[in-house]
């Protein structure tokens, strides 16, 4: 039987230290059975559910074999969607904290060539990347993986539902043969399979429970009629009152459209899909993760490594096409032993979408008329906070530590008027108490950060 400590995994005592500092001490199931395979220096396929934890699985496996005192890329994380590779690049970053000097850098497209090629010249010891910019550096020689020791393949099969399977081969014949394969997938159709025969040698399984589980999480399904889907939603807030919520769409346009029709009626409502420029979708993923906007309307790609830990409500206006999507919808509520809510709204001719997620799920699900919320209050949640947007960022060394004394210099604000401050390369975003929001500007404005003089702005 084996323990769900890591401390009885043959890590090193600053990784340890590290984990338990990042307050990790119990594997979850995934890290479990996936990390002793790992640290073998076995190939892996993995099966699990959305925020399982298997992206410290296998960060902390390639961190435990990389040899920082070697400037040559060692492992390589290829992922679907620029926001998941932000999101693998951030974990990683966290746990490389017990290895110094350990140089991470992020491949993705919507993103200028300019600054990762600067990054390139002395090459990442771990690159996170979206395979079509990984295949133009690869491309230019400037990206070299002839002594790549780990190869991640994470969410390999959203990466097949948006036609990547030909540029991940490309990407893989350029790395050594002898290497070790980990496959991460959320789902387990036969093409995974294939891409493993091809990939791997000798890879072994694991699978972790992919179905939420039913207690933690309330779905609710109502049926609209033609034109009342929009009223429908209005009524779903008001009955819900929901500090923060995600809105799944199934395309772009309806995206934009949702978030007009919400905004209109006062409520802090941002899209994210992948239309949106990257400077953009970094201010919006930021707004929504500090609190300073209540209602994310997205499409699945772009929610794809979307993490929140507690969101209590998650929407559908439309049914996703495919049952296993509306499960990973719906698990984005629920996390961390949290109770959550999933209301889906659908038509009388999308009857058949709702039995194929009924024996997904193997659940019995609860039907009602939209009838049932008719006259439910107006959403009244309004957010405390609002973002300021500085025009510095991790390329100006600047840290969360001198953005927080630059606020908090003179006392007229505290620590606590203070939320959270997400850094990028040539932007901070930082969240405010609302009623504290011209003097946290001003401070900005009219001092100093580490001796240096930036312009900030409130961004709506």
């Amino acid at each position: 039987m084996t323990s769900s400590l890591f401390s009885s995994l043959p890590l090193s005592k600053a990784m340890l230290a590290n984990l338990q500092a990042l307050d990790y001490s119990e594997m979850t199931p995934i890290q479990e059975h996936s990390l002793p395979i790992i640290l073998e220096g076995n190939d892996l396929i993995a099966q699990a559910k959305t925020g399982s934890g298997k992206t410290a699985a296998f960060g902390i496996g390639l961190l435990h074999s990389l040899d920082v005192g070697q400037f040559v890329t060692q492992a390589l994380v290829i992922c679907p969607t620029r926001e998941l590779s932000d999101q693998v690049c951030n974990e990683l970053r966290r746990l490389a904290r017990a290895i110094p000097n350990t140089k991470i850098t992020a491949l993705c497209g919507g993103k200028p060539m300019g600054g990762q090629l600067a990054s390139l010249e002395r090459p990442p010891h771990i690159v996170v990347g979206t395979p079509g910019r990984l295949l133009k550096h690869l491309a230019k020689a400037t990206l070299n993986l002839d002594y790549l020791k780990t190869l991640v393949l994470d969410e390999a099969d959203r990466m097949l539902d948006m036609g990547f399977i030909d540029d991940i081969k490309s990407i893989i014949e350029r790395t050594p043969e002898k290497r070790q394969t980990l496959l991460f997938s959320a789902t387990y159709p036969e093409e995974i399979k294939h891409i493993s025969s091809s990939v791997q040698h000798e890879p072994q399984d694991v699978r972790v429970e992919t179905h939420h589980e039913n207690n933690k999480i309330e779905q609710v399904f109502y049926e609209v009629e033609k034109d009342t889907r929009t009223d429908a939603l209005f009524n779903v807030l008001g009955e819900t009152q929901p500090n923060a919520c995600v809105i799944f769409c199934n395309r772009k346009q309806q995206c934009d459209d949702v978030a007009r029709q919400l905004s209109s009626r006062g409520i802090a409502a941002k899209a994210l899909h992948g239309d949106l420029e990257q400077k953009d979708r970094d201010r919006v993923l930021s707004q929504f993760s500090n609190q300073s906007c209540n209602v994310l309307i997205a499409t699945d790609v772009a929610a794809r490594g979307l993490d929140i830990k507690e969101l209590p409500l998650v929407i559908n206006y439309e049914l996703s096409h495919d049952p296993e999507v509306h499960v990973h919808r719906v698990g984005r509520t629920g996390r961390a032993g949290a109770k959550g809510k999933a209301i889906s709204l659908f038509k009388t001719s999308e009857m058949p979408k709702v039995l194929a997620i009924e024996n997904q799920s193997q659940q019995t699900l609860v039907i009602k008329s939209y009838r049932d919320i008719a006259g439910a209050q107006v959403y009244a949640v309004r957010p405390n906070k609002v973002t300021l947007e500085i025009n510095g960022g991790r390329k100006d060394k600047l840290r969360a530590g001198d953005i927080l004394g630059a606020l908090t210099a003179t006392k007229e604000l505290s620590g606590d008027d203070i939320g959270k401050i997400d850094r990028f390369e040539r932007l901070t975003y930082v969240a405010v108490n609302a009623k504290k929001a011209a003097v946290a500007l001003n401070q900005l404005n009219n001092g100093k950060i580490k001796g240096r003089m930036f312009k900030a702005r409130q961004v709506n």
